[in-house]
């Protein structure tokens, strides 16, 4: 009796390590089980964009592979890219020629239907599961193939966003390669349950682009005393009454609005960044200059409290050495690396652009977004890596890709203030869906309440609100 006792006790302790093995084992495996995928070559362009869909949004570890005995084989979650589908009833995306190209020339772009909305590169297979190259339509958009091509500029030789293929479909307002990116990932771990999917929460991100640190104050006096000339011919008495007012300091300097900033930073948990334009004065680069004292320290107290970038003059343009010049004046001040840069006037031109930032070890740009429309220029809302179509090379320089400014709905598209709310709040919405990031630039001269600002401190607030309520 005693015996059967004995071994019935062994038996069920060996049952129960055998059952917390298998679990243990399964749960690894789910949490290792790697995608094959299947691809007829291996080319940069392709390796670039599947990391960006599968690797950054999804989450998913996979192995790229050439070979179809190996694929054939493999009994875990896989996946085929190409032109026929080589086993039945496995995931199957059909695809273009574009990711197996290495030169930029003119795609022929076709737009199909896509659940109730657009999309580009069609594919005619109904085994397919996306009816389009969903791979090559992504890289299409976040590599901006169409900014290489032949196009006609603005005045400031900027790339314009009608003449984008996004803006064409009418689906510049939604970041689409997370959408498809999403679906696609559904559809995996519909088929494979032990694939796992990252699990991404919504950011928000304030910046704060510094053109003129102060409306009447430090601007020296030449051009103290040319305004005043100015205002005089012009007759503008209540404007000289207000300068007047301000540089006695009598009344506070309508774009010095940094102390709410930071009220609006600690009352709200945010981590803005700034970028302050250092170039030398011109036409349409009008920040007080580098060298006066109250400038630095105005600097150096947002470098105290928030990351600070240098913001590119307009006169340095595809000018390396005037950009260096500029984040050395800035990194001088702050006594610390720059490694931020969004372009002033948003004066972006690929590669050559991104290329000088490279060169000059600046890691991250914000210059990602229209000056005129709001919206997703490269289709995706969240931080990528530029890809330099020239050289056939994913760079080191992160893009950081923002949904709106206050300029474009102000000045561009005309928008009043209720207006404008409702033109944030549904872009906030969109990238909320789909767990991106919203990067939102201002100005501190907006926040003046004043003139043509008036009621935008009142705005801005209330998109704050927005954007933090979860």
């Amino acid at each position: 009796m005693f015996k059967c006792q004995l071994f019935l006790t062994f038996f069920i302790f060996f049952l129960i390590d055998i059952n917390i093995k298998f679990a243990v084992l399964n749960k690894v495996a789910s949490i290792i089980m790697k995608l094959l995928i299947l691809v007829p070559k291996l080319t940069n362009r392709l390796q670039y964009i599947f990391e960006v869909i599968f690797k950054e949004e999804l989450g998913i570890q996979y192995e790229l592979t050439t070979d179809k005995d190996l694929y054939t084989s493999y009994e875990d979650a896989k996946f085929q890219y190409g032109n026929a589908q080589l086993i039945d009833g496995t995931l199957f995306q059909k695809s273009v020629g574009i990711l197996f190209e290495r030169d930029i020339t003119d795609q022929n772009i076709k737009i199909c239907d896509y659940n109730d909305s657009k999309a580009i590169f069609p594919v005619f297979n109904d085994n397919s599961i996306f009816p389009f190259d969903v791979f090559a339509a992504s890289f299409y958009i976040i590599s901006r193939y169409e900014e290489y091509l032949p196009n006609v500029r603005d005045n400031h030789n900027r790339f314009q966003p009608q003449d984008s293929i996004l803006y064409k479909m009418n689906i510049l307002e939604k970041p689409v390669i997370n959408i498809w990116a999403i679906e696609l990932g559904k559809i995996i771990v519909e088929r494979y349950p032990q694939i796992q999917l990252r699990k991404k929460t919504f950011k928000f991100i304030p910046t704060y682009d510094i053109d003129a640190a102060w409306a009447y104050k430090n601007k020296g006096i030449f051009r103290t005393t040319s305004a005043f000339c100015r205002d005089l011919l012009r007759l503008d008495f209540d404007e000289i009454k207000r300068r007047w007012s301000v540089l006695r300091n009598k009344r506070m300097d309508p774009f010095d609005t940094f102390d709410y900033q930071i009220e609006l930073q600690k009352e709200l948990k945010l981590n803005p960044l700034y970028f302050i334009l250092c170039g030398d004065y011109a036409d349409n680069d009008k920040n007080i200059s580098i060298l006066n004292s109250n400038f630095q320290n105005l600097i150096k107290r947002i470098g105290d409290y928030a990351h600070v970038g240098i913001h590119p003059s307009y006169s340095s343009y595809l000018k390396k050495d005037i950009v260096k010049k500029e984040v050395s004046r800035l990194s001088s001040v702050l006594k610390r690396e720059i490694t931020m840069s969004r372009q002033h006037f948003l004066r972006l031109y690929l590669p050559q652009s991104y290329q000088i930032l490279i060169e000059l070890d600046i890691l991250n740009d914000y210059s990602m977004g229209y000056a005129s429309q709001a919206g997703f220029r490269a289709g995706y809302a969240d931080t990528f890596a530029f890809f330099d179509l020239e050289n056939d090379i994913k760079t080191k320089l992160k893009i950081h890709p923002f949904a709106l400014m206050d300029g474009t709905m102000r000045d561009y598209l005309q928008l009043d203030t209720q207006e404008s709310f409702e033109k944030a709040k549904s872009l906030i919405n969109e990238v909320k869906n789909v767990n991106g990031t919203f990067i939102l630039l201002w100005h501190n001269e907006t926040l003046s309440g004043e003139k043509r600002w008036e009621g935008w401190i009142t705005l801005y607030r209330k998109i704050l609100d927005y954007a933090t309520h979860l």
